[in-house]
């Protein structure tokens, strides 16, 4: 029987000389499934998303992170993300004097290990802003300069479309959103979907409105560190309802 294709086992986390904050976390996510993680803030949600990206700021105390099998827990964030791990970010970092067309040309040479050729990254960021209904002369701004929120997180969607990652941690990627921004947004992530129906997904959100657009298979509650609750997307309609006040928040 083959390995989920991600999971995470009996994760302890605290940050870096600081107290634990995630507390016995588990969770497994096979090939094409979607799973969204819900809670409050200072659930621990946003330090889940970077600990399994191998962000520094964050210890594993005990438990470890498998990909198709493999221990991860030990490994840097280049290596996850090299051997198929994608993470957007709640707030995008711009970085002045880097093109988004040099940028991914370069993330997309080291995903892959080859030399991704100039045009060959000009033509699939053209398909692929054309069905992210953005505007192509992005492409040679400096990454996420000047770009406004809602431009930030599809250029975040972008990226994931181009590495083409097996796993992706959607971290609060509708936050600051508006209604349009949003629609778009998810629309990025299910044509990325159609592009590579194997490719997991974990979204981390506060709210519903993601979830409505992109129908997630489990939803699971996240309080003080802990899964304490785990549904499909009837979950998420009750806590829009009657939020987090049963779990004692």
């Amino acid at each position: 029987m083959a390995p989920p294709l991600f999971e995470i086992e009996a994760l302890e986390v605290r940050a870096t000389e600081g107290p634990i904050i995630l507390r016995g976390v588990d969770l497994k996510i096979d090939p094409g499934e979607v799973h969204a993680i819900m809670g409050p803030n200072g659930s621990g949600k946003s330090t889940l998303a970077t600990t399994l990206m191998g962000s520094p700021e964050y210890e594993v105390v005990a438990g470890c992170v498998r990909l198709r099998g493999d221990d991860i827990t030990d490994w840097d964030a280049d290596v996850r993300a090299k051997a198929g791990m994608f993470l957007a970010f709640q707030y995008p970092q711009e970085i002045s004097g880097v093109s988004v067309r040099n940028f991914l040309r370069q993330a997309a040479s080291a995903r892959t290990g080859e030399d991704i050729s100039a045009i060959d990254i000009y033509v699939a960021m053209q398909e692929w802003m054309e069905r992210l209904e953005m505007d192509p002369s992005f492409m040679d701004r400096y990454l996420n300069e000047g770009f406004s929120g809602g431009e930030k997180k599809r250029n975040e969607i972008l990226q994931l479309a181009i590495l083409e990652p097996q796993f992706a941690v959607l971290d609060e990627t509708d936050s600051g959103l508006d209604v349009d921004a949003l629609r778009i947004v998810a629309n990025g992530v299910r044509e990325v979907q159609k592009a590579r129906p194997e490719m997991g997904v974990l979204l981390i959100t506060h709210y519903q409105r993601l979830l409505n657009e992109l129908q997630p298979d489990h939803v699971h509650v996240l309080i003080n560190g802990q899964i304490v609750e785990s549904g499909g997307p009837d979950l998420a309609d009750e806590l829009e309802r009657s939020g987090y006040e049963r779990f004692g928040e």
